[in-house]
């Protein structure tokens, strides 16, 4: 197991990323078949929290196991995988952020997800036609890139892991400091009624697990496929875990 990964170029089709999914693979696969995507040449980037929240977050093995599917670790992954090796955790506040589903899922059933979860790395590196785009869950420890990337592979610091899966820092300081040695980062964690770019951070949780809409960027133009909501959005959720 890496917490750093490089994915290699896509020459046949689209890299495109998402934000938070939280166990709405339906509602999400309607996203995707409206952009037309194409499996065969086409992948689908997660910036993690697969799980939690929505109807079906047993759905995330079946796109864990699709070629074209590539996720970093959230922090609600590594949520069940404290739950399950017995780790600090307060458990109310674990099932009020949606993990009852885990909780209350054979200690076998449980197991066999957390096999998954650990496989992710905490962050990913893409090569596009343009450059290195990096994605995580939530946010940077570092302004350089190439600093996290030694980080996880040599250090293995928990405080680094836990600002990469938990952090809000930068975006509630409207931090614009971009990160060196990617084209982009692409985050998720903090739902923000649009998709927002603070220097070359992007943060794609629209929130299409609650009343907002999921956000699809294209990775090697560095755009938005889909910028405007569908429908007219409700209250937005409050950030929490």
């Amino acid at each position: 197991m890496s917490h750093f990964r490089r994915v290699a170029a896509n020459s046949k089709g689209r890299d495109l990323a998402v934000g938070d999914i939280h166990g709405h693979f339906q509602r999400l696969q309607q996203c995707l078949d409206a952009v037309d995507f194409d499996p065969a040449v086409d992948r689908l980037f997660s910036v993690g929290d697969l799980v939690d929240r929505g109807p079906h977050s047993e759905q995330c093995l079946d796109w864990l196991a699709q070629p074209w599917f590539h996720a970093v670790q959230g922090n609600h992954e590594a949520l069940a995988i404290s739950c399950f090796h017995g780790g600090r955790l307060d458990l109310q506040m674990y099932r009020a952020a949606g993990g009852g589903w885990f909780i209350d899922s054979p200690r076998e059933r449980q197991a066999v997800f957390v096999e998954q979860f650990l496989q992710l790395p905490i962050a990913l590196e893409l090569q596009t036609p343009t450059g290195p785009v990096g994605l995580l869950h939530a946010d940077s420890p570092f302004d350089d890139w190439p600093a996290l990337r030694d980080s996880l592979l040599f250090d293995d610091d928990a405080q680094v892991r836990e600002v990469c899966q938990w952090s809000r820092r930068r975006l509630k300081s409207a931090n614009a400091t971009p990160v060196q040695g990617v084209q982009a980062l692409v985050v998720g964690h903090t739902p923000v009624l649009q998709a927002k770019r603070l220097g070359n951070v992007w943060y794609l949780d629209t929130a299409g697990w609650a009343s907002g809409h999921f956000s699809l960027m294209d990775l090697h133009r560095l755009r938005l496929l889909n910028p405007a909501p569908y429908g007219t959005p409700g209250p937005r959720p409050t950030p929490s875990a």
